[in-house]
């Protein structure tokens, strides 16, 4: 950080509707202003998705990894699809979550607080506003809330209805991942039954089979020694939050309410909401927004991010130094992280702000592989995370969490893992809405690495 710090910019009264006020980056040009009227309505009459007290309880979880008594794990698809919506995909990736948590707790040695990339996460910023096939131009596609990926006229037109079906979605996934998580899905009995048939055949699958084999047998000492596991809750369920970018203006304001116990503000749109390294401009919509709410908010950083602009991104969305409300997301790349955190790191620390330091090697190492595919290599992300952890311990702060895309289905996105994807394979099971997701067998190798990173 400079010596001459420059000061945070004066703030007006907030209010749920002070970003309009602001330049408001990645916004959807929307064709027909009545109907976003409508849809805005629409959605301020709904019930919210969550309320406050779980907002506060979320920080509160947070506030442990900060002080490096837990750990973070916040992963889940690029971009939630509209057509792939079923009871067995959100199942499916709450079994890969479950089963990277387990691996965390049992071979890293902390609890682990997870938040799904799930329930919200419709929307995608953009490279460019347009997207040019063959000569023809249309505006980009920016997330089923906005629009349809279809190369079409029609399709490409942002639809203010869409905002209303993702909330609705949202609800339904949110319902389900409630029952899953409190109604006995992730009691720890169950531990086998969450790996899945083409993850246990493999390395990582088997590796996992061996923790749940010593995890039962911990159980039935346990029994056997008369302790009542009935009566322990944290055996029988768990907590699992939600989070998306907060990227679509209009849709948070219009979920965003009044706590009547305490007159604070809360996007109820979701437990944890984040800015993007794209709309993270300290005087820009995005950051206003988020200032106002109480939800635990987090802020992408790329490689580039200076000092001075996380100094007055901390002082702006956490002035209180409340531990737990703010994560701070790096997304530098393999090969970065030496020269660009270190500086953050400190910045941070003399400005005395409680954060929670968190990872996200992917977005940093994606690139465009020669048949034209957008894909990332398994090897440079599992590089950016030793990097990364390397420098958190150099340093004595604790590395906070990992943030990463992934789906439990079997696809083929990104390179390498132990099954050695090549890029002759990505086109055999690329489905992703956006960005090339981990497969759940690279997602659970992925936690056995961080896992002995932790432990180190």
């Amino acid at each position: 950080m400079s010596s001459a710090t420059p000061p945070v910019p004066p703030r007006p009264e907030w209010s749920p509707s002070s970003w309009r006020a602001r330049p408001a980056a990645q916004q959807p040009d929307w064709p027909d202003a009545e109907a976003l009227k409508d849809a805005e309505a629409a959605l301020c009459g709904l019930p919210p998705l969550v309320i406050a007290s779980e907002a506060r309880q979320l920080t509160g979880a947070l506030a442990a990894v900060a002080r490096g008594e837990a750990f973070l794990l916040q992963a889940g698809d690029c971009a939630e699809s509209f057509r792939e919506f079923s009871a067995d995909s959100i199942r499916d990736k709450l079994k890969v979550m479950l089963q990277m948590a387990v691996t965390l707790t049992y071979a890293g040695g902390v609890p682990v607080v997870k938040v799904g990339r799930i329930a919200g996460q419709f929307a995608k910023p953009r490279t460019s506003s347009v997207e040019r096939v063959g000569g023809v131009e249309l505006e980009a596609f920016r997330g089923h809330m906005v629009n349809d990926e279809s190369f079409d006229p029609a399709a490409r037109r942002p639809d203010p209805a869409r905002l209303v079906a993702a909330y609705h979605q949202s609800a339904a996934t949110l319902n389900l991942l409630r029952a899953f998580t409190k109604g006995g899905f992730a009691d720890l009995s169950h531990v086998h039954k969450w790996n899945q048939q083409f993850v246990a055949s493999s390395a990582e699958g088997r590796r996992y089979e061996r923790i749940a084999t010593e995890i039962d047998r911990a159980l039935r000492f346990m029994a056997a020694c008369g302790i009542d596991l009935a009566s322990e809750e944290g055996l029988h369920e768990t907590d699992f939050w939600t989070s998306h970018e907060a990227l679509i203006l209009h849709y948070e304001e219009a979920l965003t309410r009044q706590d009547s116990l305490t007159g604070d503000w809360v996007d109820c749109s979701a437990h944890l909401l984040w800015v993007g390294e794209r709309t993270r401009q300290p005087d820009g919509a995005h950051v206003e927004f988020l200032s106002g709410v109480i939800n635990p908010i987090a802020v992408k950083l790329g490689a580039t991010a200076t000092p001075d602009e996380v100094h007055t991104l901390c002082e702006l969305l956490d002035p209180h130094r409340t531990p737990g409300r703010l994560t701070l997301i790096t997304r530098m790349g393999a090969g970065k992280v030496a020269d660009a955190l270190p500086p953050l790191v400190e910045a941070v620390r003399a400005g005395g702000h409680p954060v929670v330091w968190a990872c996200d090697p992917m977005h940093g190492n994606t690139f465009t592989s020669d048949n034209g595919t957008k894909t990332r290599r398994f090897g440079d992300i599992v590089a950016e995370l030793r990097e990364w952890f390397g420098i958190h311990r150099a340093m004595g702060t604790w590395p906070g969490g990992v943030h990463v895309e992934l789906t439990g289905d079997d696809v083929t996105e990104c390179l390498g893992g132990a099954e050695a994807i090549v890029e002759d394979d990505l086109g055999q099971r690329y489905t992703t809405a956006c960005d090339p997701r981990l497969n759940a067998r690279q997602s659970l190798d992925l936690a056995f690495d961080v896992a002995e990173l932790l432990r180190d």
